[in-house]
């Protein structure tokens, strides 16, 4: 009889743990091949706890409205101004007041192109403008 146990001659009920185990290593195999993509850190420049505020706050600067449209122009506060001066645009005003920087308030088509979008904001990281916006589509 195959399916015999020792002492009691009725079907055997032992559990077929072999498709437990597939399923297993599977497993450990995704979390080994997704685990170390997860562990990229992020800097994130969070603002840190002042035990001393300020005793005269600033007013800030009243923001600048950029404006990208779908042709790729580019507006800084209405008037149009080329890709290659924006920079220096920016440098100029972060050099006013350092500590006390506008906002900068980016209005993009949903149509223009991305790329002029990704010039923008790396002028801006490289004019060290820390006050960047986004205006929502209405």
């Amino acid at each position: 009889m195959a399916f015999a146990s020792g002492s009691g001659g009725g079907p055997m009920a032992d559990i077929n743990v072999t498709p437990l185990v597939d399923v297993m290593l599977v497993l450990l195999i995704i979390f080994m091949v997704t685990a170390p993509i997860l562990s990229y850190p992020i800097d994130v420049n969070l603002p840190q706890r002042t035990l001393n505020p300020p005793k005269n706050p600033k007013t800030p600067p009243p923001p600048i409205s950029l404006r990208i449209d779908a042709s790729g122009t580019i507006f800084w506060n209405d008037s149009p101004v080329d890709v290659r001066v924006l920079q220096q645009q920016m440098v100029n005003e972060v050099a006013k007041d350092p500590t006390n920087q506008p906002l900068l308030e980016i209005d993009v088509n949903p149509d223009a192109d991305y790329g002029i979008l990704a010039k923008v904001l790396a002028h801006a990281k490289n004019a060290d403008m820390q006050k960047i916006g986004f205006v929502q589509p209405q």
